[in-house]
């Protein structure tokens, strides 16, 4: 009976040293949650095909945690990586493994959670018929190898992390003689975007959340991507980046449409700055596309959020697919209090939101229903009507964004014509008037 075995090769995961590409999608806390869910789905896997599994680990002293995520795994198949770099440290696990007794081996990495038993068992197979074998990641890298005899070729010289890396093993591995086989490829995760599609995959396949440690993690975690169009907001910007300050954990987009004053000079290089056509339906919906969420937040550069907003997000999607905060102005005007109290009664009267109301919405029917329609004007008001046909009822908020007050300025019968202004355009456009003619009634504050 051939002894056969499994290298897991993994990081112990710790805070703010694992999966650190994932942020800021995700803390540093998450970060490890979630390559701890990884590790387990594949052990579960690699248990499956009934071969010893060794867990090879770095991080000296951590043990301990590496035991309570894998409970099962015995004291005599945990292993310390050792070797000054990362091939040295792989070739270092298979020679250990092989010289032990075992007839051949593979080693895979953790950051693979779609890999399943049935591809281990096809390596093992491939065995039969090659000195070593691959399974090939998407990037060009590769999650398995495979050997019956160590090779110390295939890891010496390596630029693990670029995208020739498979490339140049096998050649290595060939040039010294050796026969090799490989798989077909496999996606491993390690940016936000990679995330998006790992979810997608697990919705197409029918994917349970109790059957997969990873998936269930998602689902009980959905991240939001902030999308923040702005156009000449330097008097604006840097209130709103103290602002941002209650948004940990997310991922935050600027899209600037081309401003022609300081503002991409004054947003802090942390965050992620897109430049797009102006426009601000054009500009949020390349902030969406290039966003990496499962809940989408358009935000205002004016706007003023309350406390814990990421909190009251979530809350209301748990139980629907789309929400807003509705509005407040911290002007003490009769008038502001008036539009204030109207705009937020149209939310459950009339089910018609706008912008400045702070809008959030499920990644998937974003896209489901085309985005926001690239119109001069009135996006966020087709918008609302587009959800509104579809009959997808609408969640609000505890807690209101405070709304700046800077397009009502003058007295009180200027505001009062400004309102009654607005309230023609959205007639008008309700009546097909020519969206260009509106938008040139629409005068721009900025």
């Amino acid at each position: 009976m051939k002894r056969e075995a499994v290298i897991l090769f993994t990081r112990v995961p710790y805070p703010g040293i694992t999966k650190t590409r994932l942020m800021p999608v995700y803390s540093g806390k998450e970060c490890a949650e979630l390559h701890a869910c990884f590790l387990r789905d594949i052990y579960k896997e690699c248990k499956k095909t009934g071969r010893t599994v060794f867990v090879c680990y770095t991080g000296l002293g951590q043990e301990k945690l590496l035991k309570k995520i894998l409970p099962n795994v015995k004291d005599e198949e945990l292993m310390l990586q050792q070797g000054n770099d990362l091939g040295a440290r792989m070739g270092n696990a298979i020679q250990k493994v092989l010289e032990s007794g075992y007839d051949s081996c593979v080693l895979m990495g953790s950051d693979v959670p779609e890999l399943k038993a049935a591809q281990t068992e096809e390596a093992f197979a491939g065995l039969k018929e090659a000195d070593t074998v691959f399974i090939p990641t998407v990037d060009e890298g590769y999650c398995l190898v495979g050997m019956k005899s160590y090779i110390p070729e295939a890891f010496q010289n390596q630029a693990y992390g670029s995208g020739s890396v498979l490339e140049h093993t096998i050649r290595a591995v060939k040039e010294a003689g050796y026969q090799t086989k490989i798989f077909g490829a496999v996606n491993d995760i390690d940016m936000p975007e990679d995330l998006l599609g790992l979810k997608e995959r697990m919705r197409k396949n029918c994917v349970k959340a109790e059957d997969s440690y990873t998936y269930r993690y998602m689902k009980k975690h959905p991240k939001i991507s902030v999308i923040i169009p702005v156009y000449n907001e330097e008097t604006t910007i840097v209130k709103l980046q103290e602002q941002l300050k209650k948004l940990p954990d997310c991922e935050i987009i600027f899209v600037d449409g081309g401003s022609l004053d300081r503002t991409v000079e004054l947003i802090e290089g942390k965050y992620k700055v897109l430049t797009g056509a102006k426009g601000r339906a054009a500009q949020m919906n390349l902030g969406a596309k290039k966003s990496a969420g499962d809940i989408l937040f358009f935000l205002h550069a004016d706007s003023e959020l309350p406390d814990n907003p990421m909190s009251e997000i979530r809350r209301v999607m748990r139980q629907y697919r789309w929400g807003c905060f509705g509005i407040a102005f911290h002007e003490k005007h009769f008038f502001l209090w008036t539009c204030q109290v109207i705009s937020n009664h149209r939310i459950k009267d009339r089910k018609v939101v706008f912008g400045d109301q702070g809008i959030f919405i499920d990644r998937d029917l974003f896209f489901e229903i085309g985005m926001y329609p690239e119109l001069p004007i009135m996006e966020d008001y087709q918008f609302s009507l587009t959800l509104k046909e579809r009959g997808e009822a609408i969640g609000t908020t505890r807690h209101h964004i405070y709304s700046s007050s800077r397009r009502f300025k003058g007295n009180t019968m200027t505001k009062l014509r400004i309102m009654w202004k607005m309230n023609r355009l959205r007639k008008m456009y309700r009546d097909g008037v020519d969206i260009e003619i509106i938008s040139r009634m629409y005068k721009d504050i900025r």
